[in-house]
């Protein structure tokens, strides 16, 4: 049996809301654990945490990363991500001072700007956008969502946009029409993979909380779970969707995420001109350590 370093931690937590749930595990190199047994840990924790990500000390960048939910690994996940740097950042003085550190996934090399010190939080460079024009009937995704078809807003664009995962982008009516969704695991799932996204987000500019710009809500059924209460690559595929669009200029917005009215998690974008590469969203927040210690893994 070996031990493994291991943190739970709520990403994009606040004092009114309780954030998203990472588990961490710190390694010396990623090829310490084989694949099958990062996902043995992601199954063992299903229920506990969405997502588990792998952290160890990169080679041409400060970290390498490697997410896994209970189902699959995944190519990139936001709140995990904010979860390990803002850990990183708060118990490493030398790293408080670096404005800027660099971290390595299986598919990307991003860059994150620490601001730590000022608003104890980290923002994250997402992917670069990919947009598709495959056309997903209305009627079919609110058969999917479990929701009338007068839910979603009919004069803005339905979209898959990939911003870190495959996206499904769908404006809805108004904060109501977003908060009543009540999809099924399995039949949402099927839709997913039917046409071929890894998560479905839902938005509103309808808000309940001052300084606020939208209203998310995100689903991921085909990472073996319903909703993610505070996401950063949903929201950043929302983020390119925007400008895409000409909805945003870039300027710094709040986003309020989850299904409950009153006590959302909040996700930050901007967006900036990261020379050769265009213009990237960034998205942050904090994070609160709960859980720390070893984990056993047979």
């Amino acid at each position: 049996m070996r031990t493994i370093r291991f943190k739970k931690i709520d990403a994009f937590a606040s004092a009114t809301s309780s954030g998203n749930p990472a588990a961490v595990v710190y390694l010396d190199t990623l090829n310490e654990l084989s694949q099958s047994e990062m996902l043995q840990v992601a199954k063992e924790l299903q229920g506990f945490v969405s997502e588990v990500g792998y952290v160890s000390p990169g080679t041409d960048t400060d970290y390498q990363l490697r997410y896994f939910s209970s189902e699959r690994e995944v190519a990139f996940c936001g709140h995990a991500t904010i979860a390990i740097l803002n850990d990183i950042v708060s118990n490493n003085e030398s790293m408080q001072e670096k404005p800027m550190l660099s971290i390595a996934t299986q598919t990307d090399r991003l860059l994150v700007e620490n601001r730590f010190k000022e608003e104890k939080s980290v923002y994250i460079c997402a992917p670069p956008p990919k947009f598709s024009d495959r056309k997903i009937d209305r009627a079919e995704i609110a058969s999917a969502l479990n929701c009338p078809a007068n839910n979603l807003n009919k004069e803005l664009p339905v979209q898959i946009v990939n911003g870190g995962l495959e996206t499904l982008v769908v404006p809805m009516a108004g904060l109501e029409s977003t908060l009543s969704v009540m999809p099924d695991l399995q039949r949402l799932n099927e839709f997913c993979l039917h046409i071929g996204v890894d998560i479905i987000i839902l938005y509103t500019p309808e808000t309940v909380t001052q300084g606020s710009n939208y209203r998310t809500r995100v689903f991921a059924p085909t990472f073996g779970y319903l909703e993610d209460p505070a996401t950063g690559s949903g929201n950043s595929a929302f983020g390119y969707y925007l400008m895409n669009l000409g909805m945003w200029d870039g300027e710094l917005i709040g986003i309020e995420q989850n299904e409950c009215r009153d006590t959302p998690n909040f996700v930050q974008l901007f967006s900036k001109q990261n020379d050769p590469t265009g213009t990237r969203v960034w998205f942050g927040g904090g994070a609160v350590l709960k859980v720390e210690g070893l984990y056993f893994l047979s």
